[in-house]
């Protein structure tokens, strides 16, 4: 079985109130982009073997597409006998969703390979407990409003698909460190408690999307990696409809109106800002 991962983008995400137990409220417009990883599942003898096509993502054991197939066995009873072949092709650290994308396509993998035993509902329990970002990958449509942890979705009717161009950087920023970053930056003050998206139809175009698009990392990542920022700015001076960081990660990404504009800025990135890599991808419709 073959099985694609596609990555996401935040096209709004503010951090909300933080809960008692450490955690953060959220709300975010997640949107899913054609760059995908890939997952090849084999029968096997009883047991999993992992092995990945890409950089080191460390000890197997840890990797959500091991996770994600415990949860399922413990979800069932169902112990798989599978070889797993993990091609990566989504960035790790860069807030594209690549870990939870793959936990989401194992789940529903595994799923249709052994005759369905769990519901759609029992599938999204266990991806709220895998990860904020899994929840999404498994609600099958590729534009949805979340809140909460992620974990509260709402599917949307997609947008029209849009050319996106994604800015790499050579660092990574864990989700750790930015959330104590936000943290530390927001002590003596209030929390932001309200929703920004007041009027779902503001969500149909991307004139009303970009009316709404934030990202409340980029204050502190921003402070942390100036030259993101600089990023940013020559994106929406290119052009871009929408141009933010995506998630907590270090990536950047910019909605372009067509193909032809955004083909000129990708090599005027990596020409200005040294150490980038710029990739062409498209959203989902």
């Amino acid at each position: 079985m073959k099985l694609a991962a596609p990555a996401k983008v935040n096209l709004h995400l503010r951090i909300l109130a933080r809960e008692e137990s450490g955690f953060h409220q959220l709300e975010t417009l997640f949107c899913a982009i054609d760059l995908c990883d890939e997952i090849v599942l084999a029968p096997a003898p009883p047991g999993l073997r992992l092995l990945v096509h890409g950089p080191d993502l460390g000890p197997p054991e840890k990797n959500l597409v091991i996770r994600a197939a415990q949860a399922f066995q413990e979800a069932t009873a169902i112990e798989p006998g599978l070889e797993i072949s993990l091609l990566k092709r989504i960035p790790a650290g860069a807030g594209l969703g690549g870990g939870s994308s793959d936990a989401a396509a194992m789940l529903r993998g595994l799923n249709t390979m052994y005759g369905r035993p769990l519901s759609q509902g029992a599938l999204l329990d266990i991806a709220a407990k895998l990860g904020s970002d899994v929840p999404f990958f498994m609600c099958g449509s590729p534009l949805a409003l979340a809140w909460g942890r992620g974990e509260r979705l709402l599917a949307l009717p997609s947008l029209p698909a849009a050319p996106v161009l994604l800015v790499l950087s050579a660092f990574e920023i864990s989700t750790p460190v930015a959330y104590k970053a936000l943290a530390d930056h927001r002590r003596n003050e209030p929390s932001p408690v309200a929703s920004a998206v007041q009027r779902l139809g503001s969500l149909a175009s991307w004139s009303g999307v970009a009316d709404i698009a934030q990202n409340d990392f980029e204050t502190v990542i921003f402070s942390m990696h100036p030259q993101l920022g600089d990023i940013k700015t020559e994106l929406l001076d290119q052009g871009a409809i929408v141009a933010l960081l995506s998630g907590s990660g270090s990536a950047l990404f910019a909605v372009f109106p067509d193909e032809e504009t955004l083909a000129t800025v990708g090599p005027l990135i990596e020409e200005h800002f040294p150490g980038t890599r710029a990739i062409s991808a498209s959203t989902i419709s």
